[in-house]
Formats: C-alpha cells, structure tokens, sequence
C-alpha cells in the first residue's frame, strides 16, 4: 500500500521540501548524505536556520515556537527533512528537555530556557545513564542533597553522547534515598555545566572517536530554583521525556533514506539480479512502511506526562531496521567494507569505507532510550496486558 496525501497536506509538504532544500546550506546536506560526521557549527547553523523560520520546534507549544499542526502534518515535517538530509534539531533539546520545561517547569524555567534552547544558544546535554544504571534507569546512585537554597551534587553519569560541547547537562538526582521504591525520590534538576565541581571526560571509541563522554560531579551547588517541577517526581517526568525519545529514535525518514540510497548502490552493481537479495530489499521497505503507520499513530499523542506506550514499539522496531540498513549496506559494499582506514585518495568508494564504521556505531541503537529488551517488557505489560 501507499500513502495518500490530501492536496493540502501534499502542498504543505512541498513547502517544507522548498524550503530545506534551498535553505539550508549544500555543504551540510551533503556532510549527512555522506554519513560524514557533523562539526557542532554545522548543527548549530542549521537549527538557527530552522529557528528563524519556525520550523525548530513545531511539537512545542505555540507560546513557545510551536505550530498548530496535525499529527501528519508534524510527522511530514519530520520526513521531508530527513529526505532533504537536514540534521534534525538537537534532539536533546526539542525532544528532551524542551518538552519538559514546556510541561511541567516554572514559568520563569520556561522564559528563561525554552528560546535559547530552541536557538541552540544552550546546547544541553543529558545526565541520565550511570556506570550500573544504564537500561535499569531507576537503581541510579548520583545524589542530590538539599543545603538552604541549593542542592549539592555528587555522582557520575556516563555515555553522555556529545557532551564536549554541552552548555548545560539535565540530570536525574537520587533526592530521597530512603524512599520505598526505587523510582521514587528521584528528582530533574538543571545543571550548569561550568559549575566548579563537573567535569567532563571523554570515553574514547575503539575507531578513535570521540563522541560519548562521562560527566562527574563533585560537590557541585545547584540553585535549588532549578528544580523542574516537585521534588522526588522525576520519575514522572523522566518516563515523558523517554516517550518523546523513542518516538524519535525511530528515525523512519532517515532510514528511508538510506536503504534508497543502499538500493542505488545495490543496482548498480548488479545485486538485484539476485532474486534472494531483491526480496530482502523489499522486506525491509515494506516493514519500513508498516514503522510509518505506526509513527503516524504514535506522533504527538504524548501529553499530559502520559507517553503512548507504542512508542516503544517504535523505539524497539526503528532501531532493528537502523541496523539492518547498515548490515544491508557492509554487505552491498563486500570486500571493500574493511577499507574504512583507507585515505580520501583510495579508489574505494567513500560510502563503501563508511559502510562497516557505521554499522558498528549503529549497535547502540538497540541499547539507547531503553534497550530493546526492556521496550519488550513494556511492550508485553502495557499494550498486550501480559
């Protein structure tokens, strides 16, 4: 099956196609074509651009740069850019922290962040995952110690994903120990990330990279006015957050348009000759499409602090075929996929040296916004009643 737009919304989605490809600069187009990795000015330059337009934050409330959108018409956006291969926005920013000061922060929270952090002239970063509190989220150990007019920090979060350039870090803090479930007592606070006492270390990748950092804190004051709602309900808040960013890890539009992309490099070499491997690529184009009726359905229905649990079938389904792109491509790529220490001047294509790097990267997406063991769990308990 295929879908049908209205002519409206098939001319609303024109527009956003004019506009994010003529908008938004070649060079960093063609950086995310490539699969080349993005310089922080590249990002920042881009989300500025969206900004100015109004096309930042379209899910956020119209007070704060949101539109009044359909569900499709948010869902349109979001796939007409990444088939225009525009970055998406800071997803840290406009689909984490953005959402939750929108919902539940003060009002001089919101006057104070929600711009900047719409701009990106606050890159923020996420203080969740601890060394033992990765997928088991609840069983952090990072405190919070309430002193007068602040709070007093002092733990360690990991896999801070480009926490280098952070300006500021959203954390979950432990604030009452002694409560009887391990999800209460936890509170969302808002760090500065040049507080004395943070300090942030690089985890150096296997391929040399440097994308993921862990952030220590040690007595690290934080003005108490940057509490995000009550205390001991981050839980609450964090659950929301997460169903914003396994709605997003999904990435239905961005996978779309690699596996198109790995299909041309399939064709031309002659692969889909193979009838075995023609009919892979159609199993994965058409359980691509059965993704974006579910991201249809899903899209925007997270309010009020209830997230739709079908995000997590989202999450759970996305990052599968994320992977199975990436593995589609080292195998279209063969032999010439183990050449990724190979210079710019090699004959091997660039995309050929990048096919084996990037399916490797991609391992972490069955791991991030909840493993999919855990996204199985929830699957099993909220939506099939088991």
């Amino acid at each position: 099956m295929r879908l049908q737009l209205s002519p409206e919304d098939e001319k609303f989605a024109g527009e956003l196609r004019e506009f994010f490809t003529t908008q938004i600069p070649e060079e960093i187009r063609e950086t995310v074509r490539a699969r080349r990795e993005l310089s922080k000015e590249q990002m920042v330059e881009s989300q500025r651009i969206l900004n100015d337009a109004g096309l930042a934050v379209p899910h956020w409330p119209a007070e704060w740069g949101g539109k009044d959108w359909t569900q499709l018409q948010r869902h349109l956006w979001h796939e007409e850019m990444a088939l225009a291969c525009v970055p998406a926005p800071l997803t840290f920013n406009t689909n984490m922290v953005g959402p939750v000061i929108a919902a539940f922060g003060s009002q001089e929270q919101k006057e104070r962040f929600l711009p900047a952090t719409a701009s990106l002239d606050i890159w923020w970063s996420q203080g969740f995952s601890e060394p033992d509190a990765g997928s088991d989220l609840a069983s952090l150990r990072t405190v919070a110690v309430r002193d007068g007019d602040e709070y007093v920090v002092n733990g360690q979060k990991t896999w801070t994903t480009l926490g280098q350039y952070g300006d500021w870090i959203f954390t979950l803090v432990r604030t009452n120990p002694e409560a009887p479930k391990k999800q209460q007592g936890i509170s969302f606070l808002l760090i500065d990330m040049t507080t004395p006492g943070l300090t942030v270390r690089p985890i150096e990748l296997l391929d040399g990279g440097h994308e993921v950092n862990e952030v220590f804190f040690e007595n690290v004051r934080v003005p108490a006015e940057n509490l995000v709602g009550e205390e001991n309900k981050g839980w609450t808040y964090a659950k929301f957050l997460l169903g914003n960013e396994r709605t997003g890890i999904a990435s239905v539009g961005a996978t779309k348009r690699n596996l198109a992309t790995v299909k041309e490099h399939a064709i031309g070499l002659g692969l889909l000759e193979d009838p075995a491997f023609a009919g892979r690529i159609a199993d994965l184009e058409n359980e691509l499409l059965a993704l974006e009726l579910t991201a249809l359905r899903v899209a925007g229905n997270s309010a009020d602090g209830k997230p739709d649990p079908a995000s997590s079938i989202l999450k759970l389904q996305g990052s599968v075929l994320q992977q199975a792109v990436t593995e589609l491509a080292v195998d279209v790529a063969g032999p010439a996929s183990i050449s990724s220490g190979a210079g710019d001047d090699s004959t091997v294509p660039e995309w050929a040296r990048l096919a084996t790097p990037t399916y490797l990267n991609y391992r972490k997406t069955s791991i991030y916004g909840g493993s999919n063991e855990v996204q199985r769990t929830i699957i099993a308990g909220t939506i099939l009643g088991l």
